[in-house]
């Protein structure tokens, strides 16, 4: 393994993601033949091909996969290194991949993200938002720094930190015939038409699970977020198990009710997972810390913070 060149591994992990040498090189300002001797170098040194050669495509095969992600860490523990050379001691630079489900990414990002950004103004931050099983497969394959989802997060190869309590509830249309009720019974939803989430989604999972303790019901809608969700049970299409933070407005409007379910087990956690083993850089670490310190609704303290850090770094 000694000799092995960033470049080389940097084209590794190009070709990996756009399936030929051209593009990567394109990517990396390379020339195509510079880009191509830096892959074969790379095979060579590591004695294995890492490519299966398929319609004028690369594909990764079995060892290929296998050294992808530590291809990654290697690339961005040497990106750290060199922001950490050259930025003042009492700042962080650099760039974080951060993955959150649709929950946390459309109603809690401000919690996760709110304390950090203000301590750390100089960080770049991507967020990518979709459903839990794509958050965890880009997390383990070093796609994503970190991921924000709901559940314990319990699969091989990954870290699950706790961060945040979440609580579902049944919300129907106050039009619904189950609405005026203040006592419901599991056999109240016998034929009930439910909208859930889509497969992958871990709030589709736990609901399925629950559903189990109900008579049969109807799916008459499956879709990809809770905003699509919500509206649909506005429109009277049905009822949905919701997570509580979406609904607020609509509850205190009037819009929706809850369905009293306490039958149902609709507590869950939100967790920050990080593949296992993965280095944690001083920017990585930060963001941690942070998340998992700031309290519920804490723009005062995030404020507070900030000031707090500007006053001791203007002191040092």
């Amino acid at each position: 393994m000694i000799g092995i060149s960033p470049r080389q591994l940097e084209v590794f992990v190009a070709v990996a993601a756009l399936g030929s040498v051209r593009a990567a090189a394109e990517q990396l300002h390379l020339t195509q033949p510079a880009a191509s001797m830096a892959l074969a170098e790379l095979e060579r040194r590591i004695g294995v091909v890492l490519f299966d050669r398929a319609r004028q495509r690369l594909h990764l095969n079995a060892r290929g996969r296998a050294m992808l992600p530590q291809a990654r860490e290697v690339l961005v523990r040497m990106q750290a290194l060199e922001r950490n050379a050259a930025a003042s001691p009492d700042e962080l630079l650099g760039e974080l991949r951060i993955g959150a489900s649709n929950t946390v990414g459309s109603y809690r990002v401000g919690e996760l993200l709110g304390g950090f950004i203000a301590l750390h103004p100089q960080a770049s931050v991507q967020l990518l938002v979709d459903n839990t099983q794509t958050v965890l497969e880009r997390v383990l394959d070093y796609s994503l720094d970190v991921g924000c989802v709901e559940g314990p997060a319990a699969r091989a190869g990954l870290d699950a930190l706790p961060w945040r309590e979440d609580a579902l509830c049944v919300c129907a249309r106050p039009t619904h015939p189950l609405a005026s009720r203040k006592r419901l019974a599991p056999a109240d939803f016998a034929g009930a038409r439910w909208i859930l989430r889509e497969h992958g989604s871990a709030t589709r999972a736990l609901v399925e699970r629950e559903l189990t303790r109900l008579p049969a019901g109807v799916t008459v809608l499956e879709l990809g977020n809770s905003e699509a969700i919500k509206q649909a049970v506005l429109a009277g299409l049905g009822v949905a198990c919701l997570p509580r933070v979406a609904v607020r407005a609509e509850l205190a409007a009037g819009e929706l009710r809850i369905l009293p379910t306490p039958f149902l087990d609709l507590q869950r956690e939100l967790s920050l997972v990080l593949a296992r083993g993965r280095y944690r850089g001083a920017l990585l670490q930060a963001l941690l810390d942070t998340a998992q310190a700031a309290p519920l609704n804490s723009a005062a303290t995030i404020k507070s913070r900030a000031r707090g850090a500007r006053q001791t770094a203007a002191r040092a």
